[in-house]
């Protein structure tokens, strides 16, 4: 977004997401990105990227009523090489690719769950759907897909993509405790792999 006047009222930092989750103004929808903060290689630790994380989770944790109506939804944007790839369905023209994790974090998430149910990242957006009882964005976006055969990783109908219901349950006393997650130390030296060549 080139735009200042479009940006200043879109893209705000981790400070500004601090600070509304403190005086319960947050957004019902909010979309962090941590940027150099991500865990890339190159750039980044994990170390930085859990930091981000257990940060925005402590603010949202903090202001009590907040909490108790919030699911906080963490992901990657792509493996890193660290995840295998799985069934792949023909959701587009491109299809999906390796999986990445998906952890969600909520007085109404299912405890020590482990979902086998398929979803990608528009999962998260048919759950927004799903939750506030909207329509699809288009009549042709990949959210109109049907909701995929809960606890089923290979649907059985297919295309078909979760919208993440099935990580909660509703109907369970809220747990809302804090989840007390520790900052970690950024590590003083690269842990990148020295490899040396040598010609024979």
């Amino acid at each position: 977004m080139t735009n200042p006047a479009l940006r200043a009222n879109t893209q705000h930092d981790l400070n500004d997401f601090i600070s509304e989750a403190a005086n319960g103004t947050l957004p019902a929808v909010s979309f962090l990105k941590p940027g150099d903060d991500d865990g890339h290689p190159g750039y980044s630790t994990l170390a930085a990227f859990e930091n981000f994380t257990a940060r925005a989770i402590a603010a949202v944790q903090t202001n009590r009523s907040l909490w108790r109506n919030t699911a906080i939804f963490v992901t990657f944007d792509e493996t890193g090489g660290y995840y295998d790839s799985g069934y792949t369905p023909p959701v587009s023209f491109f299809g999906d690719g390796p999986r990445v994790p998906l952890l969600v974090i909520s007085p109404y998430a299912k405890v020590g769950h482990v979902d086998h149910t398929y979803t990608d990242h528009v999962s998260v957006l048919k759950f927004i759907e799903a939750n506030w009882k909207l329509s699809p964005l288009t009549s042709f976006s990949e959210d109109n897909l049907q909701n995929a055969t809960p606890g089923r990783y290979v649907p059985k109908d297919r295309p078909a993509i979760g919208n993440l219901m099935t990580l909660f349950d509703f109907q369970q006393h809220p747990r809302l405790a804090r989840l007390a997650l520790p900052v970690r130390p950024e590590p003083k030296t690269s842990h990148r792999t020295a490899v040396s060549y040598r010609l024979r």
